[in-house]
């Protein structure tokens, strides 16, 4: 694999338009065609193209069932799912090649790969799973994709089908680009997407579509807040009551069955989910099947006991809360160990007013609470680690409590500043999720309602805590590792872009995420320099995102779009650019 935070990307041709952008590439200028006559191998054996080819279920990995789905999604993608790429070329110019002439083909696709323990698919370890590959496009029509892992092959394949476009004609389609050959690899091992399905529910579907589209970006992590004090949309079979009085809505929950579909769904197709369910506060929902184990839910003014109503908190000196507890991990955490290396614990913006109402507590003290925190971490994070998990939390504990977290646990950093850096000082392992770049959500205008008096004199124009909005050009401008020594900067698994879903639901969803996500994706996959180590210019990264927004479009996804037509259309940058 290549090494991480070294050797920086060399500039892409802009005709290939991969996104992100591969780690080393070399291209020419010979027109092939592909067509479904293609013969692919995997392993020296045939394999057939099957549409819409569904890997088998259950919790057991098979490398040949994880390939054979990869290699149906990009050849539907290709021949499908494709697009005409008339809005990314100059007005009037002829961009196609001639389909009624002789034609080259692709000929075959011959995949491997060298281990065969079907260790990556589930429960992949950050930075213990191997996604780089090697490709091959010959002038001849012969491609190949050579990688340690089948995760590895499914990245390749992600880059086999954007090299190629469909004619205007319907019948066709061709890359322009070949010999093609390429060195990948990812500088940073955690990748991923935070979807809040608490506030509002999405569906299985909702949930599949940004799976998908976080593996077309090479992405590999899904974070699933699934819980929260405004609803319980978690079936929880040994304690029925959660979901059946905390959804919602009956009908909006999620079944064993369907976490058990959604972990392999995402697996397939080399994503990881890491479920959260956020702890002791952000857990007012539990309130409605067990109101003796919550304390300060829907308490009015809500800003007293918690960011955001309805508020709810874990008592935490109350034996029952450990019980239900108890009860509740015996029941999920086993579901999940099959499927997935983590388990989130969420952690983050526990009102230390909140234990001022519990009868046990009775106390608002720093130096009172610490202690009961510590002890409540301390059993639960056994409990995660007795399933075979490892404990994630939000950097609340660590920096804010100041709590002695083990040294397996991961630490999600939302805050910015200089946190970072210090718990990387600290020897924690972090995921960075600065709200300053990557909250998605950020710059909607405020959700809550103002009367006519004081709240809506001092909120006016009632922007959100966050504003302004992170644009793909901020996110793609973020540095996570930046201002760190090389040893702290080892310390930073990735990045994971967040979204939180007061006003989000699935009508709005892939427009907020995509191509804002993907921008993170790149910089995260291939870093942010050009061959002489200059930050990479928009007028480089720009079309190529355009490039990649048409693809998710033509397979299924509503992205939002990167330029107006006239600047993607434009051939020279400097009609789009700001110049001072």
């Amino acid at each position: 694999m290549l090494p991480r935070l070294l050797s920086p990307l060399a500039l892409l041709p802009l005709a290939s338009a991969l996104w992100p952008a591969p780690r080393e590439i070399s291209s020419g200028n010979t027109t092939l065609f592909i067509d479904k006559s293609i013969k692919i191998t995997y392993g020296g054996k045939p394999l057939h193209y099957v549409p819409g080819y569904t890997p088998a279920a259950g919790p057991k990995c098979d490398d040949t069932e994880v390939i054979k789905g990869g290699v149906s999604r990009a050849l539907g993608a290709i021949f499908d799912n494709n697009f005409v790429p008339w809005m990314l070329r100059p007005k009037g110019s002829t961009f196609e090649p001639d389909a009624s002439e002789e034609k080259h083909l692709v000929k075959t696709l011959k995949i491997s790969h060298s281990d065969k323990s079907n260790s990556g698919c589930y429960k992949p370890v950050a930075d213990e799973v191997d996604e780089s590959y090697a490709f091959k496009l010959g002038e001849d029509g012969h491609a190949s994709i050579d990688a340690k892992t089948a995760i590895g092959v499914l990245r390749g394949l992600e880059t086999f089908l954007q090299l190629f476009y469909e004619h205007t004609d319907g019948h066709h389609w061709y890359t322009t680009i070949a010999p093609v050959e390429i060195k990948d690899a990812p500088l940073f091992p955690y990748r991923g997407v935070l979807l809040d399905t608490a506030r509002i529910f999405f569906s299985v579907k909702d949930i599949e579509r940004t799976i998908d589209a976080i593996s077309w970006n090479k992405m590999n992590r899904f974070h699933w807040h699934i819980t929260d004090s405004q609803s319980w949309p978690l079936d929880i079979p040994a304690l029925p009551e959660l979901s059946a009085k905390g959804a919602y809505h009956p009908a909006l929950t999620y079944s064993p069955e369907d976490v058990a579909h959604i972990h392999e769904f995402a697996a397939h197709r080399g994503v990881e989910v890491i479920m959260e369910v956020d702890m002791p506060g952000h857990i007012g929902s539990v309130q409605f099947a067990f109101p003796e184990l919550i304390v300060a839910y829907n308490e009015i003014p809500f800003h007293w006991w918690c960011s955001e109503p309805p508020c709810g908190a874990f008592k935490l000196n109350e034996p029952a809360v450990d019980e239900f507890l108890e009860t509740m991990f015996d029941d999920l955490l086993p579901r999940l160990s099959p499927y997935t290396s983590y388990f989130h614990t969420g952690g983050d913006e526990l009102n230390r007013n909140d234990s001022m109402l519990d009868d046990g507590v009775g106390s608002n003290d720093t130096e009172v609470l610490r202690p009961l925190l510590q002890k409540f971490i301390d059993v639960n994070h056994d409990r995660v680690r007795k399933a075979g998990l490892v404990p994630v939390v939000w950097e609340e504990l660590a920096l804010e409590w100041d709590l002695d977290l083990g040294s397996d646990v991961i630490v999600q950093s939302w805050l910015g500043g200089k946190a970072i850096k210090t718990l990387t000082g600290k020897g924690h392992k972090v995921i960075v999720s600065d709200y300053n770049y990557y909250y998605l959500p950020c710059g909607r205008g405020q959700w809550m309602d103002y009367d006519n008096g004081e709240a809506f004199k001092k909120f006016y124009p009632f922007v959100d805590w966050c504003s302004p909005a992170k644009s793909w050009k901020l996110i793609y401008a973020y540095d996570p590792v930046a201002g760190l020594t090389e040893e702290e900067a080892s310390k930073v698994l990735g990045g994971e872009v967040a979204v939180w879903t007061e006003r989000i639901d699935a009508t709005n969803l892939d427009g907020l995420l995509w191509p804002r996500a993907s921008a993170m994706g790149e910089i995260l996959w291939s870093g942010r320099y050009d061959e002489v180590g200059r930050n990479r210019s928009q007028y480089e990264v720009t079309p190529r995102l355009a490039d990649l927004r048409e693809r998710m479009l033509a397979r299924g996804l509503a992205a939002e779009p990167v330029q107006m037509t006239f600047c993607t259309q434009g051939d020279d940058p400097l009609e789009c650019a700001r110049i001072v």
